[in-house]
């Protein structure tokens, strides 16, 4: 009940703030003004909500962050940081539920399976956690436990969510809201099923079988809320970033960049949850990859418009003409939505940057000159005239998010080869034959 409630107060406060609106207009204030204040404020209470409940909400509110672009830093800085905050501190399920969701998936004999079983739990998240244990066969492995009532409470949270299609418009007017709406709800509901996420993790470990560079481990069982898989040492993400040598980082970043963008092409998967947490540098060199809940299936490989447009912005004199019409085809801008090509041009052109030269590295600063040029709070902001199509939700979702990981990182290496030979649409449709760089070697 308290969770409906709080849901339910963001369309009321909206009305509230529109209301208001209308007195100062009324009283000779500018409409843009106005508008502008109401939509900092709705933006600000909305992910405030989002971020205070976990969940399909706060769930929700990850996937959400397409509607960053519309918000300034101050807003947009500190519901980040509440998510981050909500991640890190969710309190793990006591002992005695954990050994009932395994008998009641497992069966009442479930320690039969284990040779080991550690009740304490070495990861935790919104809707789920993880345990240490060994296998009966000697396997050091993962045991992935949802929490009891979360599939019931991201459904309700989703049928509240959904009626808010116009707090979501109000921030972003380009954006075609409730099928959007719909997507997010089908694709962050599947993290639920541990069967879609078994098959999606054996996927990626038969298209990597045997890689030099890129390792997932394999699925052992799994159960309606149970999923167990091989455990994997290995430095996460995060270490390398606060304190890995420069070799690591850029090795870790090469490695990244071609495990998302090789996906499509080599298992017909795309890994949609990029962040520091699901993935590890092992000692041998290779990065290791977990968690696949989130993943987009794309059996015909990545979308070509990417390197169409990657073509057209790579030329010296852009025919930004042919990217405007690229981009309406592909339902990128709606009708009736109209940019100022020259706008468009500099808005598109440092997206294109670190794929146009042979050897890009991305930095704190690059990403900060990117990050207030997107969430620029005017209504003339070509950011906020901009669709995302629902089958691109994910594809958003990696790309935002892989470019952040990147920029964390503070990599340098050789970006172009990896997209050029991964990315389709750039030569004619098609993938040119560009050979890759080495990484480089682990320190």
């Amino acid at each position: 009940m308290s969770r409906t409630a709080k849901l339910a107060g963001l369309p009321l406060g909206l009305a509230g703030r529109t209301a208001v609106g209308l007195g100062k207009r009324l009283g000779g204030r500018s409409g843009e003004i106005i508008a502008q204040e109401i939509q900092q404020r709705t933006a600000d209470q909305l992910f405030r909500v989002l971020g205070e409940l976990k969940g399909g909400a706060m769930k929700l509110g990850q996937a959400l962050s397409i509607f960053e672009a519309a918000l300034p830093p101050e807003l947009a800085g500190p519901y980040r940081a509440t998510l981050t905050k909500l991640q890190e501190s969710a309190p793990p399920l006591p002992a005695a539920t954990v050994h009932r969701v395994l008998a009641a998936d497992l069966g009442p004999d479930w320690r039969a399976r284990f040779t080991s079983f550690e009740d304490d739990a070495a990861a935790a998240a919104s809707i789920g956690q993880v345990h240490r244990a060994v296998w009966t066969d000697g396997r050091r492995v993962a045991v992935k436990i949802q929490y009891p009532g979360a599939g019931k409470a991201l459904i309700n949270d989703f049928t509240q969510l959904s009626r808010l299609g116009r707090l979501f418009g109000l921030l972003m007017p380009g954006l075609e809201v409730k099928p959007l709406l719909d997507e997010l709800r089908d694709r962050v509901a599947e993290e639920l099923d541990y069967g879609m996420e078994a098959a999606a993790q054996r996927g990626f470990a038969r298209a990597y079988a045997g890689d030099p560079d890129i390792y997932v481990p394999d699925v052992v069982a799994e159960s309606e809320h149970v999923l167990v898989t091989e455990w994997m040492d290995g430095t996460p993400l995060s270490k390398v970033i606060s304190g890995g040598t420069q070799e690591q980082r850029s090795r870790a970043g090469i490695l990244l960049t071609r495990f998302l963008f090789s996906g499509p092409a080599r298992a017909g998967l795309l890994h949609a949850d990029p962040h520091p947490g699901n993935f590890r540098l092992l000692d041998d060199g290779r990065l290791g990859v977990l968690d696949f809940g989130a993943v987009d299936r794309l059996p015909e490989g990545l979308p070509l418009i990417f390197g169409r447009l990657l073509r057209i912005m790579h030329d010296p004199a852009p025919d930004i003409v042919s990217v405007e019409r690229e981009l309406r085809a592909y339902g990128f801008l709606r009708p009736g939505i109209a940019v100022d090509l020259d706008a468009l041009r500099a808005f598109l052109a440092p997206l294109a940057e670190p794929s146009a030269v042979d050897s890009f590295k991305f930095s704190r600063e690059w990403m900060r000159a990117e990050s207030s040029r997107v969430t620029e709070a005017s209504s003339a902001n070509i950011a906020r005239k901009f669709n995302v199509p629902p089958s691109y939700v994910l594809i958003h979702r990696v790309s935002t998010a892989g470019i952040g990981v990147l920029c964390q990182l503070e990599c340098e290496g050789a970006f172009r080869a990896e997209v050029l030979r991964w990315v389709p649409g750039y030569a004619d449709g098609d993938s040119p034959e560009t050979p890759l760089a080495e990484p480089a070697p682990v320190s």
